[in-house]
């Protein structure tokens, strides 16, 4: 009887990346319409029986109409299930995404499981429980109807929902949309597909996170793949295995630099990614203190690898400059340059100096201005 699903969810199509500007930002907005392909392409490639879509399908109800024609367009290429419920981002109000959606017309295929009703699937003995949101937030626990639904022994029970299990996660992250820890087991479901976690967690018995298929922040473990689950019988432990579908990767990296080995130091962190540099965005956090000259290579090093990589994000706060005999041998700082520069260290040294935080950094552009003079 095995039915094989493939879990995913917060696709959240149509996000504006605003932390990632220009270029860059748009590219990510597109590439979620091409996870979603691959999504397809893997359930043809594992011989899946339906792909299940716990919520936030869609990143706001007010997506524009470009946006659900390409997502049926996409969906259209896949003649299997697509069972697509609606999240908090997308929740099922009596104007939404999911109504405009229905208006453009749907394949025979894909489903909107816009209300709480049990949708069976005889050929695969099975019945999906939805537990929409038709709100953004709600304190009640939606799923709280699967413990009171009878049906057929011989036929699988999945859930479908989007939300906070309760006791399970971060203080103050299962605040809104609450589900219970043990509605697998109070429900007598084989499987709970779950939305709204980014990351691919098993949070308690039979009861999963998919995560989002295509990372969208720094922070977020798990992230870039669906569930492929394997359900044998009524009963049975599910078997799921983690798939990576994402495109892009998100990191974040830490380097302490002193000086000219700590640079070689963080160019080879940085050649060692994997995969091709253009897919990485990362959020490179620095600290220490670095001469003149070893924080202008810094700069031309920082330059060179925004240019190959999707995104560089760069936290230096942290990052103090100081001038060595060396850096002040190549200003040969006299007259005003020499006076400027004694008044700049003397507050770069001072923490209590209001302008503290930006010696440092009006150093350095007194150093490199000075030095792009002197080449011409």
């Amino acid at each position: 009887m095995r039915v094989r699903i493939i879990h995913t969810a917060d696709w959240q199509l149509g996000k504006h990346f605003r932390s990632v500007p220009g270029d860059a930002g748009a590219l990510l907005r597109e590439q979620r319409f091409s996870t979603v392909r691959r999504i397809g392409e893997l359930a043809i490639e594992r011989e899946a029986d339906l792909v299940v879509v716990a919520g936030d399908v869609f990143d706001l109800n007010t997506v524009q109409d470009r946006t659900l024609r390409r997502l049926v367009d996409t969906l259209s290429q896949f003649e299997l299930p697509w069972l697509l419920l609606p999240g908090n981002h997308d929740p099922a109000l009596a104007q939404s995404a999911w109504t405009r959606i229905a208006e453009l017309g749907i394949p025979e295929h894909v489903h909107l499981l816009v209300s709480p009703t049990p949708f069976p699937i005889p050929e695969l003995d099975l019945v999906v429980l939805p537990a929409p949101l038709t709100a953004r937030h709600t304190g009640e626990d939606l799923t709280s109807w699967f413990d009171t639904l009878s049906t057929d022994p011989q036929l699988i029970r999945v859930g479908l929902a989007h939300g906070s299990v309760k006791n399970r996660l971060p203080e103050g992250d299962e605040d809104r949309n609450p589900i219970s820890d043990t509605r697998a087991e109070s429900s007598k479901l084989d499987y709970l597909a779950l939305g709204d976690w980014h990351g691919a967690l098993h949070i308690a018995p039979k009861t999963w996170y998919a995560g989002t298929p295509e990372q969208d922040r720094f922070r977020s473990r798990g992230a870039g793949n669906v569930l492929v689950v394997d359900l044998e019988r009524p009963g049975a432990e599910p078997s799921v295995e983690t798939a990576s579908v994402g495109h892009y990767r998100w990191q974040e990296l830490d380097a302490e630099v002193h000086g000219a080995e700590d640079l070689k130091r963080l160019e080879r962190l940085l050649s060692r990614l994997p995969e091709a540099p253009e897919r990485h965005l990362v959020s490179l956090r620095l600290s220490g203190a670095l001469g003149l000259r070893d924080r202008g290579q810094l700069e031309e090093m920082l330059q060179a690898w925004a240019a190959r990589l999707h995104h560089l994000r760069v936290e230096e706060s942290d990052l103090g400059a100081r001038a060595t005999d060396a850096d002040l041998d190549d200003l040969g700082a006299t007259g005003f340059l020499a006076s400027a520069l004694e008044r700049l260290q003397a507050v770069a040294r001072d923490p209590e100096h209001p302008d503290h935080q930006h010696a440092d950094q009006a150093i350095q552009m007194l150093y490199s201005d000075h030095r792009r003079e002197s080449r011409r």
